[in-house]
């Protein structure tokens, strides 16, 4: 990924990736597809912008709410706050 978002490698082995995302306001995590099932843990609420290939959506947030999603999600991910978000994402190989 090539965005602006600080990414944290905490754990990369033979089962999973754990990544901490860290957004200044507008941050993004560049346009990437998710090369495995993965899951997002929130670390506060709010709002992230969404770009797909089908065009621009946002998404609430909310702290310590989990979500799962499948392998082969492409898109860029925006923090849409006034302030800094968080998020971990934890990819199942």
């Amino acid at each position: 990924m090539t965005g602006s978002a600080k990414a944290t490698v905490f754990i990369d082995n033979e089962r999973v990736i754990v990544t901490e995302y860290r957004f200044a306001p507008g941050d993004n995590t560049g346009w990437h597809r998710h090369g495995h099932d993965y899951v997002v843990v929130p670390l506060m609420d709010g709002k992230l912008k969404l770009l797909t290939k089908d065009g621009e959506s946002f998404a609430e947030m909310k702290k310590g709410a989990p979500y799962f999603r499948k392998e082969g999600v492409e898109h860029d991910v925006i923090n849409a706050n006034e302030g800094e978000y968080a998020f971990i994402e934890i990819e199942l190989k």
